[in-house]
């Protein structure tokens, strides 16, 4: 990373990634690449020497998450800016995914960081059915077509489909982080079985760098004249409703979903 002079005042583009990725509600919209990319293409056309990422996200789509990931890399590598990511309450699963995409990563002490792994959860109602006198009716071309139907008894070769798919994401989640951490990275066994930890544990893992806030950070590097700027995506005014999942002034079922959703990956870290 380039010296910059501290006497020269500087403006630092900060994209705030928020929200649990790839699932949007109402009270807490979500993120995908489609959303925010606008606001990445913003951020990397400056001319400064650095672009921050402020992240509060409990994870989400693996999908979404590797494509912002790959998305940041590759404007960070086309433009040659550094990144610095600053972790807000938490940047968990796919959250620190993202988080990832940095050169750096702060966090506050309290911050939630970690969770490498990859979740699938579901319920089974085969006995409530049965019990009040449900029939289950499915029909496909192609035998695994209905696989994991939740009104249907669990079979072994489903979980082993589910669990192949789970192994291939985890490991290009772990690749993701070994290939950017590196020789930071611990030799903590439970490293990437899906535990989480706070941020002052995240610096003896290997998993943070530092403790510290924008402000504070970036004053340090680039002078107290430094100037943060947020860049964010435009939206319009309709498609802001359309996208919250309001119908005739009151909320969609989906969104109503989306928010139990949302809140139910918050809850896993406490927040």
């Amino acid at each position: 990373m380039a010296l910059w002079p501290r006497s020269r005042r500087v403006t630092i583009p900060l994209v705030r990634l928020s929200g649990a990725i790839g699932i949007s509600s109402p009270l807490r919209p979500g993120l995908s690449l489609a959303a925010i990319e606008c606001a990445l293409d913003r951020a990397f056309a400056t001319k400064a020497p650095c672009v921050a990422l402020s992240i509060n996200s409990p994870g989400g789509s693996a999908a979404q998450s590797s494509m912002i990931y790959s998305r940041i890399r590759a404007l960070a590598d086309e433009k040659e800016r550094h990144v610095i990511a600053f972790v807000e309450d938490v940047a968990a699963s796919g959250g620190y995914w993202l988080a990832n995409a940095a050169d750096e990563i702060f966090a506050d002490a309290t911050s939630i960081v970690g969770s490498i792994g990859v979740i699938t959860a579901s319920f089974g109602f085969t006995e409530l059915i049965e019990k009040i006198g449900i029939e289950r009716r499915v029909y496909t071309a192609g035998k695994n077509k209905s696989i994991l139907d939740p009104f249907k008894p669990e079979r072994e070769d489903d979980i082993a489909i589910l669990k192949s798919v789970q192994a291939d994401i985890h490991e290009a989640f772990v690749t993701a982080i070994r290939e950017r951490r590196g020789p930071r990275l611990s030799e903590e066994p439970d490293l990437f079985s899906g535990q989480f930890w706070s941020g002052t544990a995240g610096i003896k893992l290997g998993l943070v760098d530092g403790i510290g806030q924008p402000r504070t950070i970036l004053r340090e590097r680039y002078g107290k004249k430094v100037r943060i700027k947020k860049v964010t995506s435009p939206r319009g005014f309709l498609r802001g409703r359309i996208g919250m999942g309001f119908d005739g002034g009151t909320l969609s079922a989906d969104a109503l979903i989306g928010a139990v959703r949302t809140d139910r990956l918050y809850d896993r870290y406490g927040l």
